[in-house]
């Protein structure tokens, strides 16, 4: 066994996911600590300048007309392969709907610890120690990875991305594996419904949660979120009620959104929630409760009614 890690990367149209440059500057400094290397992998067909976009100590590249879309079995497969042929210390994916599929299957298939809903990773006494969200982040568990090798799941924003970003020559190889007769074939990938907008790429929000009270209060935000030249984004309860549409949602179940202002009216900051839009710029919550943990990482806060401050800002807007 090496003291190397390997970082199962993960893209979308050509393009690097964050979480894959979390990861891999991650990956650095912990095997710089044991000695090893932060060994890049993306699989797919045709992408190697995406192959080289992190600053990894080394990169590898599987190239296969069969990995051009993600398949979970033909990507597992790969990755089984790959990892018994280079014995890593760590196997490293996202803790995303792609990573948990692969992180589960290697687990099973050789037989590793699989640590999941990682926020925090160390080396002790040359062992794997990771903190992990449980109980949806309501509780931190500190679990000591035994035996050798270890498969890490890593919440995506739990380490920063700038360490990842760079460029790294990677080498291009085959599938280790034959692909043919999978059982499980891509058919088509299911975008958001056309018109929406996509608040991933907005610079200002105005985010709405349960405190808003009733469907019917939502226009009142949407004109304050029109004032400020902003988009409305919300919450998991308002997504789930149908009050805005899914494409709206922030958090572990919605999307990660990283805009230069991020206006909170009624939301409490549920660990769910903090997970996609904790790395905005600019955060100001409006809750009546002095004690909800979004005042933990705003950087301006009221405890003013919402309607009051929504209406305030109206008249100065």
């Amino acid at each position: 066994m090496s003291n190397d890690i390997l970082v199962i990367t993960e893209h979308l149209d050509g393009k690097m996911a964050d979480i894959s440059y979390e990861m891999v500057g991650k990956a650095k400094e912990l095997a710089a600590a044991m000695g090893g290397q932060a060994i890049a992998v993306t699989l797919g067909s045709g992408a190697a300048p995406l192959a080289e976009s992190t600053a990894a100590d080394a990169a590898i590249y599987v190239d296969d007309p069969a990995l051009a879309e993600f398949n979970p079995e033909a990507y597992g497969k790969v990755i089984v392969a790959l990892v018994q042929e280079k014995i890593p210390k760590m196997t490293m994916f996202g803790n995303t709907s792609m990573g948990m599929d692969l992180a589960a299957w290697l687990s099973v298939k050789i037989g590793q610890t699989c640590l999941a809903y990682v926020n925090d990773l160390g080396v002790e006494d040359g062992k794997v120690v990771a903190t992990s969200q449980i109980y949806g982040g309501k509780m931190a568990a500190k679990a000591e990875a035994e035996g050798g090798s270890v498969v890490v799941g890593v919440l995506a924003g739990a380490f920063p991305a700038d360490a990842g970003q760079g460029s790294t020559a990677a080498e291009q190889i085959g599938s280790p594996v034959s692909l043919d007769g999978l059982k499980t074939k891509f058919v088509k990938m299911i975008r958001p419904e056309g018109g929406d907008i996509d608040i991933t790429a907005q610079d200002k929000l105005v985010a709405v949660g349960r405190g808003i009270g009733s469907q019917d209060n939502i226009e009142l935000v949407e004109e304050l979120a029109e004032a400020l030249e902003a988009a409305v984004a919300a919450s998991r309860p308002i997504t789930d009620a149908g009050w805005l549409p899914k494409t709206r949602q922030v958090g572990k179940s919605g999307v990660a959104v990283k805009p230069k202002l991020y206006l909170m009216l009624g939301i409490s900051g549920a660990p769910e929630h903090l997970e996609g839009m904790k790395d905005a710029e600019l955060i100001i919550a409006i809750n009546t409760d002095a004690g909800a943990p979004i005042f933990d990482v705003a950087h301006y806060g009221t405890t003013c009614d919402l309607f009051d401050v929504a209406e305030a800002m109206l008249d100065q807007l």
